[in-house]
């Protein structure tokens, strides 16, 4: 399977934009969905699993309502991590079976609001399951309920999205906590299940392997000593990393999932696990880019700045931290032809918001770009719009969904109006 969409690829779609007039004057910026594509990772990834598993898409990546309207015939759940993501799920039509609730804060009326509606929920604390233990006690849920556990198993390559390291404010660390989580299952019987994430991005698949083999063999402990399987839901999380470099070849997801069967082949039975997945970057980061019209050019001794329409607002962690998060990114002209070459100065991509740091990429090789062209952003399909920032108060761009490389397009989401915005402040 293709990684990532190529220069070729989103010359055709944007060609095809322009031609059935998607692309208006006042589209400063716009953000591009490869349906097909989408349809094509969540059926492969569906492939390499066994059929029993609950792939609950972490939300957070693209909470996108024609999205998720996309992916649910496709037998997809979604993971969610706030009361907000909670009832986006259930009001896009998921049935409880098919949501799992993380996150680190739940209040008792989220614990409540989850309980009522009968989805798994995975606890972070001690306290937390004490909280789940009081409201059971006061009326029966249909809902599954796990613990998140720290494996404690290292730190990847980015350490703000690693949560695996000695320290991590999310989960119960293995081992400070190892003869606490087993007492804490001996005396919840309706403790069924296990959840751990080691990170997003920057983490290796050893690193994901090793995590899982913690938690397992914990698991296999407790189960021996209740005398029951009383632990039978397995919650790997997510985490596989994706690439942001055309050049770079990602582990894949068939080898990831034939690791895990050839370590732990019991989780592939399903008549001993119900084995869960939260996968969000590898399923949306590489179907979607974003176009951004220039608006000018300053040229500078040895370095000339782009200034475009999009910067940290959509693209938060690439600007604050440039160091791990990069995209590669291409010019079209205003035909939408590709341009080629290397202009002989270096780039900055700047964006429009007002603070010195809002600068997407820096001293990057590029053709010569022009006042008019536009700046293609590769592999902006999840962890982009979801994370939109208000600063500024810019109106938030439109997105739109293709199918078969243009042949057909949806509107996502309409670009927001000026009354939109004063809306929202009021």
């Amino acid at each position: 399977m293709k990684t990532n969409l190529s220069n070729q690829s989103i010359e055709r779609v944007f060609k095809a934009a322009l031609a059935k007039g998607l692309i208006h004057r006042e589209d400063t910026a716009m953000i591009f969905n490869d349906l097909t594509f989408l349809k094509e990772r969540i059926l492969h990834l569906k492939s390499v699993f066994p059929s029993h598993t609950l792939h609950g898409i972490a939300m957070k990546a693209n909470p996108l309502i024609s999205i998720l309207a996309l992916c649910k015939p496709l037998d997809m759940g979604v993971e969610v991590a706030s009361k907000g993501e909670l009832f986006i799920a259930m009001k896009s039509g998921y049935p409880p079976d098919k949501i799992i609730f993380d996150s680190p804060v739940k209040t008792y009326n989220d614990l409540e609001y989850a309980l009522n509606a009968g989805v798994h929920i995975n606890a972070d604390s001690f306290d937390e399951v004490k909280r789940i233990g009081h409201l059971l006690e006061k009326s029966g849920s249909s809902s599954t309920i796990g613990i998140r556990i720290n494996p404690q198993v290292g730190t990847g390559k980015i350490l703000e999205s690693s949560v695996a390291g000695e320290y991590s404010k999310f989960g119960v660390p293995m081992k400070q906590h190892r003869e606490e989580l087993i007492q804490t299952f001996r005396e919840n019987s309706w403790l069924t299940g296990v959840h751990l994430h080691v990170g997003s991005q920057g983490c290796s698949m050893d690193l994901l392997i090793e995590g899982i083999r913690v938690v397992y063999d914990f698991v296999k402990k407790v189960n021996g000593l209740t005398g029951r399987r009383q632990i039978n839901l397995f919650d790997i999380g997510g985490g596989l990393p994706v690439s942001y470099d055309s050049k770079t070849i990602p582990v894949s997801i068939e080898e990831y999932a034939g690791t895990i069967h050839k370590n732990f082949p019991e989780l592939f039975e399903e008549d001993k696990w119900k084995l869960m997945t939260e996968f969000g970057r590898w399923v949306h980061v590489n179907t979607g880019w974003t176009m951004s019209r220039v608006e000018y050019v300053k040229h500078e001794s040895g370095i000339s700045t782009a200034m475009i329409h999009t910067g940290a607002d959509l693209f938060v962690r690439e600007c604050l931290n440039p160091k791990d998060w990069q995209h590669e990114y291409s010019v079209l002209d205003k035909e939408g032809n590709l341009k080629t070459g290397e202009d002989i100065n270096l780039y900055n991509l700047a964006g429009p918001l007002c603070f010195s740091g809002d600068i997407l990429a820096r001293n990057v090789k590029l053709p010569h770009i022009e006042e008019g062209d536009f700046v293609i952003i590769h592999d902006t399909g999840g962890y982009t719009f979801s994370m939109w920032s208000r600063y500024n108060s810019r109106q938030t761009p439109g997105i739109t969904g293709y199918f078969n490389e243009g042949e057909e397009f949806i509107m996502v989401k309409e670009r927001e109006s000026l009354e939109d915005v004063f809306k929202f402040w009021t």
